[in-house]
């Protein structure tokens, strides 16, 4: 068993025996945080500190403003290529969206050991210049080639480990789950409102137009990182003062099981919208410019309908059986869609579920690879799993493009049921989950 953060509040791990620290039980209170009497078992009240606030919002900001530029881009994509020269291969198409996944999968742990060892700040301003010159190089193409080097170089602006780790670093265990779902909140929000903007935008400037605002909006992100982000906590080394090695990160069962979670969820996400701009128009009858009258109430509600169990879920110690109920009804919608269900009303209530599913799971499963990762090691392990993240989008991209291709578009949908039943089997053998803050430890 790894050692864990000394805030972790994590229960018994069976194979072992080992319980959290005291420690872990009562983590020490942030510089900031107001000092008063305890509250009465029971209370549930812990609110976030203002420095945890600025710190969680500035940079779910960052998360933000760089995911605008990407989400720009997926509405309006798979229609553009196929009149480019080489757009007329799905396949090609597929790579051309999860080729930037691949990039980041190769460098999302070395920014994260980088991270822990120069700084998060400095490792993500460069990550923002990385990804900024691979938004203008595909500002500039002519045909999908060109395109896949672009989005090749975006994505080696590989800071999602940094940004991550740098919540945890801000934040106390029982604040981390908020932390990670205003993260969600923001991308959520601007996935949102790139379905509205994206096909005006696509009208007005076009997709090179598109590529460039992305450039400008993680130059934009650079300035909230330098300006307002406020500096990261000092880091905590082992009491030898070695750090935990990679391998030992790697090969802990729990946090394989957690990263294979993020690889399947995005995945199951890229696959899913490299057939559903398409589909929306062709089985719905929903023109391009018209698809976001559908996507953002659905995404909007989704957030209200997802922010209370998981609170909940937290306050409660069952983190466990809502995460294991958000897999198995991504699967359900997935299995429902490869049905072909036809018309708008079908159609929204199974991207309402996907939706709800897919974002208690994106802010539940960064909390808890940071709860169970060695405070040392926090960024190398934020970059392992934001690595599987990644090359689930290449997979993904690349997935959905053949199997189109070979077998239709349906096809997608079963091969994407697959892939979650097989995760449901995987998060249902796992060991450690969050204890409640009331006491006690959850069930394993």
């Amino acid at each position: 068993m790894l050692p864990q953060s000394p805030d972790s509040r994590v229960g018994a791990d069976p194979a072992t025996g080992l319980r959290a620290s005291q420690a872990a039980r009562e983590p020490r209170r942030p510089k900031g945080a107001r000092r008063g009497r305890s509250r009465a078992p029971g209370a549930t009240r812990d609110p976030m500190t203002p420095g945890e606030l600025r710190a969680s919002v500035s940079l779910a900001s960052i998360f933000a403003l760089r995911m605008l530029g990407l989400f720009l881009i997926l509405p309006v994509f798979a229609v553009h290529a196929s009149g480019m020269p080489g757009g007329d291969d799905a396949t090609m198409i597929g790579l051309a969206l999860g080729i930037y996944g691949l990039t980041q999968g190769v460098l999302q742990i070395p920014f994260g050991i980088a991270s822990d060892r120069f700084g998060r700040k400095r490792v993500i301003v460069v990550g923002l210049l990385v990804f900024a010159v691979g938004s203008f190089v595909a500002a500039g193409a002519e045909d999908l080639l060109t395109t896949i080097v672009g989005r090749a170089v975006q994505g080696a602006g590989a800071i999602s480990a940094a940004v991550t780790a740098f919540i945890a670093d801000s934040t106390r265990d029982s604040q981390r789950t908020k932390a990670m779902a205003m993260v969600g909140g923001s991308i959520g929000l601007t996935f949102a409102l790139s379905l509205v903007a994206a096909p005006l935008l696509y009208d007005a400037i076009g997709m090179g137009g598109i590529f460039a605002l992305t450039g400008l909006l993680a130059l934009a992100a650079i300035g909230v990182v330098t300006l307002v982000t406020p500096p990261a906590p000092q880091g905590e080394a082992a009491a030898d003062g070695s750090r935990t090695p990679l391998i030992r990160i790697a090969a802990e069962p729990d946090l394989l099981r957690l990263n294979f979670g993020i690889f399947t969820l995005h995945a199951v996400q890229m696959a899913m919208f490299v057939v559903l701009p398409t589909w929306l128009a062709d089985r719905a009858g929903l023109e391009l410019g018209d698809h976001w009258k559908i996507y953002l109430p659905v995404v909007l509600l989704s957030f209200a309908l997802m922010v209370p169990p998981l609170l909940r879920s937290e306050r409660t110690g069952q983190v466990r059986g809502l995460f294991l109920a958000s897999v198995a009804l991504l699967l359900a919608v997935q299995l429902a869609l490869a049905l072909q269900p036809a018309g708008l009303v079908a159609f929204a209530a199974l991207l309402l579920a996907f939706f709800v599913g897919f974002n208690i799971l994106e802010a539940s499963l960064p909390s808890l690879v940071s709860r169970l990762a060695p405070a040392d090691a926090k960024g190398a392990a934020l970059g392992i799993y934001n690595t599987t993240q990644a090359l689930g989008l290449f997979f993904g991209g690349v997935l959905g493009g053949w199997v189109q291709q070979g077998w239709g578009r349906a096809a997608v949908f079963g091969a994407c049921a697959g892939l979650m039943a097989l995760w449901l089997l995987v998060a249902a053998r796992q060991r450690r989950w969050p204890a409640s803050p009331r006491g006690g430890e959850a069930a394993a």
